[in-house]
């Protein structure tokens, strides 16, 4: 059993490397085996929607996203670490997981996911919200800690010194260890081997249409939509006529045409 460890800031010991070390130490005791990739300082562009990879199986700009993409596919979970800027991921790491997750062709699904974020003070939880989303779209469960995944520091170490921060993380490396050995022993269960239902995808509320029929598609959605209720023409008339009357006596007129 195997965990994906991946360091997205810029400094290889800083203070998410402080949380990724305290999860690696459980790990270690659970016999699980870690690797650790520092993905924060490396020149990594983000996608540029080419659609290469849906041909190639891979990204067509070969860097450290396709050399993770293999270690990715072979590991039973994946914990993404970054630092805060402006209450966000490091956009290196951003770059680097929308074109690990987006090019990747294999199923992701019961892989279990983790996210570590450190901060000098604010923005935690809008940085450790947005990681989880690549987690749950691509199916991958999420572990759980005693709080949300979280360590404070500013200068390089300090986070060592937020003794709750680092309880957080052997909690969560410990949740990690027991969801993938759970998921590993329920794999093996027959009554777990459905197949699962190929995916739906719509464009708001409708079913995208195949290829080269979207005119077609849009002219039967609007021939089917309900029509406004327009009254009849006398009943129109009857109605101005009252209030055109109304309006006299108050000393005002309406036209008629109006």
């Amino acid at each position: 059993m195997k965990v994906l460890m991946i360091n997205g800031s810029p400094r290889a010991n800083g203070n998410t490397s402080v949380a990724l070390h305290e999860m690696e130490q459980v790990f270690a005791s659970q016999g699980i085996e870690t690797e650790l990739l520092h993905i924060g300082n490396q020149p990594i562009r983000g996608c540029i929607a080419c659609g290469g990879c849906a041909k190639a199986g891979k990204c067509v700009f070969d860097d450290a996203v396709n050399d993770a993409a293999v270690k990715f596919e072979a590991c039973d979970g994946l914990v993404v670490g970054s630092p805060v800027y402006f209450a966000s991921a490091n956009a290196t790491l951003v770059a680097f997981l929308t074109r690990l997750f987006y090019s990747t062709p294999f199923d992701k699904t019961m892989k279990v996911g983790a996210a570590v974020v450190a901060a000098r003070r604010g923005g935690l939880s809008a940085t450790f919200d947005e990681l989880n989303k690549f987690f749950t779209i691509s199916g991958m469960p999420i572990a759980p800690s005693q709080y949300w995944n979280s360590v404070h520091g500013r200068e390089p170490g300090q986070a060592a010194q937020d003794a709750e921060g680092l309880q957080t993380m052997r909690t969560l490396a410990r949740n990690m260890s027991f969801l993938m050995k759970s998921i590993a022993l329920g794999k093996e269960h027959p009554l777990n081997k459905a197949p699962q239902q190929p995916q739906e995808k719509t464009n708001s509320l409708f079913r995208l249409p195949e290829r080269g029929s979207f005119l077609q598609s849009v002219s039967t959605q609007k021939a089917n939509m309900p029509r406004p209720f327009t009254p009849p023409a006398g009943e129109i008339k009857l109605l101005l006529n009252f209030f055109s009357k109304k309006l006299r006596v108050q000393g005002r007129a309406l036209p008629l045409s109006a």
